[in-house]
Formats: C-alpha cells, sequence, structure tokens
C-alpha cells in the first residue's frame, strides 16, 4: 500500500516508488489492483481479508471449471484443490498479488477451451500486467496457437496482448519510459536466498551468481524444447516438421491469395483443427511446471503458481493413486516448513522432478477433438 500511496499521490516515475518491502517491481496492473482495493478497503486488513478470501472462491470455482471440462480427475480428487494450508494463507492472511494474477491466468484458460484465443490472450496480459511469473506459460501457450491459428491469427492475438500492456503503462510509458520498463519488466532480479523454498542446499554464493542462473535457463529451454518435440508435437511428427508445416501453409496462402482461387483458399481453413481441452490444459500447466522446477528461486507465495495445476499434473501421469497422493502431500508439506531448510529444499526438488519424469512416461494425448484422416486415426 505504502507503493500504491505514491502512484496515488501523481508520482508517475517508478524509480521513486518505493516501500517498505523495497522499489516497486510489478507492472502497472498491480498498480491499479492495489489501488482499488485501498478505495474498498480503507486500507484496513480485514476487509482486505474479506475480499481476498471471495477472490479464492472465484479462482477456485474457475480451477474447478477446468478440471470438470477436461475430465481427468476422479471426482473425490477434486478435493485436494481445497485442502493447502499455504494456499488458504497466501490467499486470505498473506494478500499477495500472486493471487490476482493466478485467478486471471485461469481465467484465461477458462477461456482458452472455449477456442476464443483473443480473449484469452487479452486476460492472459491482463494477469502479466499483475506479475510477470505468469509469462512461465507463455512458450506453450505460443505453441499451442500456431497450432489453433493461422501465423494472421497469432500475430493479432499477440497485438491484442502487446496493445494491453501498453495501455496499462500508458501514463509511465508517457512520462518516464525507461524507469517503467527496467523496473516493471526486470528479468534480471535476484532472490534472497533466505526465503527460497527451493535450491536452499545450494550454498549463498553459488546460489546468487549469474553462472547458476544462466545453468538453470538453459535446463528450462533445453527440457522445454524436449517437452515440444517429443511429447506436445508428437502427432504432428515433431516441433520442427509441425513449423515447417505451418511455414508451408503461410507459402501456400500467400500464392493462393495472389492467384485469386478463392475456394482453395477456403480449404486451406481445414487444415486448422480444434485443439482439445486436454491438450491444451496438460501443455500450459505442463509447461508452467518446467519453468516452476527450473526456478531459481521459489518464495512462499510462488506456491500459488502452481499448486493449482498439481492434481490435473499429478493424474497425467502413469502412476498408482496412492503414489500421485503421496506426491502431492509431500509437496505441501516442503511449502509448509517454515523456514526452509536443506532437507525440505532437497527433497522438494526430488518430487518435482518425480512428477516431471512422470509426466514424460505418460503417453501424449491426441490434440485435436478428432482426427480428419485416417492416418490421424492411426497416430491416436
Amino acid at each position: 500500500m505504502s507503493q500504491v500511496s505514491g502512484f496515488l499521490g501523481g508520482e508517475r516515475d517508478y524509480s521513486n516508488l518505493k516501500g517498505d518491502t523495497g522499489p516497486l517491481v510489478y507492472p502497472a496492473g498491480f498498480l491499479y489492483v492495489y489501488s482499488a482495493i485501498q478505495f474498498v478497503t480503507g486500507s484496513e486488513v480485514y476487509p482486505a481479508q474479506i475480499l481476498f478470501g471471495i477472490l479464492y472462491i472465484i479462482n477456485l470455482g474457475i480451477v474447478f471449471f477446468i478440471y470438470v471440462k477436461t475430465d481427468v480427475l476422479p471426482w473425490w480428487a477434486l478435493s485436494l484443490l481445497c485442502l493447502s494450508k499455504r494456499a488458504h494463507s497466501i490467499f486470505v492472511l498473506r494478500l499477495f498479488n500472486d493471487c490476482f494474477a493466478t485467478m486471471l491466468l485461469h481465467a484465461s484458460m477458462a477461456v482458452l477451451l472455449s477456442q476464443k484465443w483473443h480473449v484469452g490472450l487479452i486476460i492472459f496480459s491482463a494477469a502479466v500486467s499483475i506479475k510477470m511469473n505468469v509469462l512461465l506459460y507463455a512458450p506453450s501457450l505460443l505453441l499451442l496457437m500456431l497450432k489453433a491459428m493461422d501465423i494472421f491469427g497469432v500475430v493479432s492475438a499477440l497485438a491484442c496482448a502487446a496493445l494491453v500492456q501498453i495501455l496499462l503503462g500508458l501514463p509511465f510509458l508517457l512520462s518516464y519510459p525507461v524507469a517503467y520498463i527496467s523496473r516493471a519488466f526486470n528479468l534480471g532480479r535476484i532472490f534472497i536466498h533466505f526465503w527460497s523454498v527451493n535450491f536452499k542446499f545450494v550454498p549463498e554464493p553459488v546460489f546468487v551468481s549469474k553462472g547458476f542462473a544462466v545453468s538453470l535457463l538453459v535446463v528450462h529451454l533445453v527440457l522445454l524444447f524436449t517437452f515440444a518435440h517429443y511429447r506436445w508435437c508428437k502427432h504432428e511428427g515433431g516441433l520442427f516438421n509441425f513449423l515447417h508445416s505451418k511455414f508451408l501453409s503461410l507459402k501456400l496462402k500467400f500464392s493462393l491469395l495472389s492467384s485469386f482461387s478463392q475456394q482453395n483458399f477456403r480449404s486451406t481453413g481445414s487444415l486448422y483443427k480444434v485443439l482439445s481441452q486436454e491438450h491444451i490444459v496438460t501443455t500450459m500447466f505442463a509447461g508452467n511446471f518446467i519453468g516452476i522446477v527450473c526456478a531459481r528461486s521459489l518464495h512462499y507465495q510462488f506456491y500459488s503458481w502452481y499448486f493449482y495445476s498439481l492434481p490435473y499434473l499429478l493424474w497425467r501421469t502413469p502412476f498408482p493413486t496412492l503414489l500421485r497422493i503421496i506426491l502431492f502431500v509431500g509437496v505441501e508439506l516442503c511449502w509448509n516448513v517454515y523456514p526452509s531448510n536443506i532437507f525440505s529444499s532437497v527433497l522438494l526438488l526430488c518430487l518435482h522432478l518425480i512428477i516431471l519424469w512422470g509426466l514424460w512416461r505418460a503417453p501424449p494425448e491426441y490434440p485435436y477433438v478428432k482426427a480428419e484422416s485416417s492416418s490421424g486415426k492411426k497416430e491416436e
């Protein structure tokens, strides 16, 4: 609220917006949301906790909608989404901006399940404007967009997302653009070792080093590529084959446009199929989870970034139900150790890697609503 007070007082230089917890490091959407909270609650904690309790229920409802649409979990397993002590603390006690970013992210996914990509990207961009962790979903989302739309649709959807960022940041971009971009979208921040829940076993000099950060980034990119090539694009013949087919499709469209062959131009629409809801959710949740595994620092509030995807991801693995529950409880216990220590940190990393291995071993689902050729049916 101290950061918000400076904004409400007329300050537009991001380098001057500071508070008790340090300088402001979130995009402009954060300021608008917490300015509204200050207006509604009068900066009182208890009314804000009621507001965040409502937010918790709304977010949970959206997550239930996503899970029911995909029908991956048995009905009783949905109760796991309500049983996290740490998630309750993040929402109703700590009042973190992660909660708003997470809710909007889930809302964008719910919209994407209806194949409304432009609207989904607008909501996704609004989530990014509150906290940049949402960008962990961006690589898998881009891949899904390339599958679902032609290149013109992808570019227009990305333009809508960029427009949201420009409009929300306009007061700061017009006044002090360099300060806003460098502070609000700083990808090189170093988090405090003490508060990290993961990699606590790494010595602090190594933890804060650039070499450690680069190594994790390389592992992150390699895992994303590996999953994209061998899992998410398996039915398209791999990532390179998929991208090559998109390039050929783009060339064909340009040639048809130049020859004014309307009938053939319409027929190119059949090249784009409707993505299955399960494929959308699996790809986005798994892509985000890869980012979580490779994150240099996970603070306690960061648990909200992926907790609501854990039951889904566990039921996408080939593990028996008992092991799935053990993994779920184990991750929850690690996040409730305060302060985190070497043992809880090592255990959390091992649990994450087991889940990631299970996702790798799981047979990839057919990505489209239905196969349109006999060869596609054979692949399914």
